[in-house]
């Protein structure tokens, strides 16, 4: 069933932010993948699974990509302009260079040198213009967050220009993973003619088999093929690994990843802090609208047992601020800790109403989503408050609780920035803002770290976002999740990154 529009809007913008963050580029964000032993060598055929419903497959690069396992088959076989890196968080892929120009609302970005798609055609700048211009058409400005398609222009042969509505910092960011790049004219995706290090073999219900490609601009990978396997759950894909019918399982989770460690034949892969599962208190009415009441909230919870309890131990926790895998994320603000006294003069001095019922809406989308619901309504009963949990299927929350309920769950990537997740939820002119939050301090930082030219100014409009976040803002991030995959020992090179990290395999090798 296809969701609403404001649904397949809400999972276009997240894009990576719900599925996380960050592919990688080539040996630039690469870890040694397990064992890390023995010099890298060519050859053979790395079987992967990855979840996804046959009801949500879909061939269309520029479509909303709903199935790990299709993400995973259209990362392999088309480049994006950007993936994300560790430090910076942005990395080359099809695009080698960006440059902002004199017009700081214009940005010009180079294609990589000897981009061929997998026919032998070089990719051109005419390829690029239509395929970003389709993708701005399909999925709107939240992929190419240019005010129309016409924004976009090829610059002679090989480079292409962006003009934004205003000046924007982070739109090399902002173009990372989704931008994938087709021949000009293009429809027709059931024989796809990608750029990417992978051609497509065969496809057959969600599964496929891809080949290496020996002309890939980034160099030629190290196996043979990739065999993508679709599952409809973690648990039958844990089966499979551990029966040895997979070599790989991705984003399987901590329940996979600690009977995995009893393995002598099997490697958890551990990506650090790959998402969060925030709590959304609404800023502008209701009976969160004031700064103490949510304050009250955080320090109602027990950060460290979320963390036991929910991610299994595949965790760290957090505080309260979006964007834990930006480079200048504050690492001074004070570590909030549990403090029920205060938590429960906090309460009483807003004169909060502690002996009625308050609704937390949630669902099942992220792995510990319900769960940390749970908990945190049991811990919240210690400053008095009674929190009845109400789980709602995807499509019906999106329709009718983001963006409007006082109390909810949503959950997150981790690998953006601080000031990508103010313009998008937090600052007072952005649509999707998840919490109702509007401070025109907050906005007067957030404008100044996008057209921040210097890295000075740019660290210290970050630093006050994160302040004003920490202390009045709508969120209560209380941990970060690693994220988990499960892999034979004979598999290496795998990738670190958290989110969408997992699917760059380009470098990844067997030695067995």
């Amino acid at each position: 069933m296809r969701g609403s529009p404001v649904s397949l809007s809400r999972r276009r913008f997240l894009g990576v932010g719900l599925a996380g963050a960050g592919a990688t580029l080539a040996l630039a964000a690469c870890g040694s993948g397990p064992g890390g032993e023995g010099e890298p060598r060519s050859g053979g055929t790395l079987r992967i699974g990855a979840l996804g419903q046959p009801s949500k497959i879909e061939r269309d690069p520029h479509q909303t990509l709903s199935n790990d396992s299709d993400f995973l088959i259209m990362s392999l076989v088309f480049d994006a302009l950007t993936v994300p890196g560790a430090n910076p968080n942005v990395a080359p892929r099809l695009a080698a260079r960006w440059t902002q120009q004199p017009d700081p609302r214009v940005w010009r970005f180079e294609l990589a040198a000897g981009a061929t798609f997998h026919d032998g055609s070089p990719v051109t700048s005419a390829d690029v213009e239509w395929s970003l211009r389709r993708l701005r058409e399909i999925a709107g400005e939240t992929k190419v967050p240019v005010a129309s398609a016409q924004d976009v222009v090829a610059d002679g042969p090989s480079a292409v220009r962006l003009t934004t509505a205003s000046p924007n910092r982070e739109l090399p960011l902002l173009l990372r993973l989704m931008t994938f790049t087709v021949k000009q004219g293009t429809t027709d995706f059931t024989r796809p003619i990608g750029t990417g290090p992978f051609r497509l073999e065969s496809f057959n219900d969600g599964n496929a088999r891809l080949v290496r490609n020996e002309h890939w601009h980034g160099g030629a990978p190290l196996l043979d093929a990739i065999e993508v396997q679709r599952f409809d759950s973690t648990a039958a894909m844990t089966n499979a690994i551990l029966a040895g019918q997979i070599d790989l399982a991705s984003n399987v989770g901590a329940v996979a990843g600690r009977t995995a460690r009893t393995r002598p034949n099997l490697t958890v892969v551990r990506r650090a802090d790959d998402v969060v599962i925030p709590l959304v208190m609404r800023t502008s009415d209701g009976p969160f609208a004031d700064a103490r009441v949510r304050q009250a909230l955080r320090l109602a919870v027990d950060r460290e047992e979320l963390v036991k309890q929910i991610t299994s131990g595949y965790g760290t926790v957090a505080n309260d601020v979006l964007g834990t895998g930006d480079p200048t994320y504050d690492k001074t603000l004070p570590r909030r800790s549990r403090d029920i006294p205060r938590a429960r003069r906090l309460l009483a001095e807003a004169e909060f109403d502690t002996s009625a019922k308050y609704q937390l809406f949630t669902k099942e989308e992220a792995a510990g989503e319900v769960d940390f619901a749970k908990v945190f309504a049991n811990q919240a009963k210690d400053v008095g408050l009674n929190i009845e949990v109400v789980i709602q299927d995807a499509n019906v929350f999106y329709d009718q609780t983001w963006l409007k309920a006082p109390l909810y769950t949503v959950n997150w990537g981790t690998n953006d920035s601080v000031i990508f997740f103010a313009s998008k939820t937090m600052y007072s002119g952005t649509k999707w803002n998840e919490s109702g939050f509007k401070d025109p301090e907050f906005d007067r930082a957030y404008l100044s770290a996008s057209t921040a030219v210097d890295d000075a100014t740019y660290t210290a409009a970050s630093h006050t976002l994160q302040r004003i976040e920490y202390d009045r803002g709508g969120y209560l991030v209380w941990g970060t999740a690693d994220g988990v995959d499960v892999a034979s020992s004979a598999v290496h090179g795998l990738p670190r990154l958290g989110g969408y990290g997992r699917v760059q395999l380009e470098k990844a090798w067997m030695s067995a």
